[in-house]
């Protein structure tokens, strides 16, 4: 990979930039959180070639949902269900705002409209 293409990856949500430490430092919390929202499958963090956890800022944004919850009293696997939950609806609810809008654009023109 050369600097350019690295640079290009700046802007990715998706790409699996941070350590586990830094990911840890970021969040405020501890390695041992994200392992733990890792075995409950909230979130799964890419390998590097030598083995190491990397993650995403998209999954940075999930991990510190769940430590919202988790600092509010929410246990880890509850918290981990709550974000999950919650991504689906915001995706249900993105879903459905394209279809309105399909069928919105699909509509003949009414009578009215002809006059």
């Amino acid at each position: 990979m050369t600097a350019d293409d690295s640079f290009g990856r700046l802007d990715d949500d998706d790409y699996p930039a941070y350590t586990m430490g830094r990911a840890a430092d970021m969040l405020g919390t501890t390695q041992g959180f994200l392992r733990a929202i890792g075995e409950a499958r909230l979130i799964t963090p890419l390998r590097s070639a030598g083995g190491h956890r990397r993650y995403s800022r998209y999954q940075l944004r999930i991990a510190a949902r769940a430590r919202e919850l988790v600092d509010g009293g929410t246990p880890i696997e509850a918290a981990c269900r709550i974000v999950i939950l919650e991504d689906q609806l915001e995706e249900a609810q993105r879903i459905n705002a394209e279809y309105r809008r399909t069928a919105e654009s699909a509509k003949p023109a009414t009578a009215a409209e002809d006059g």
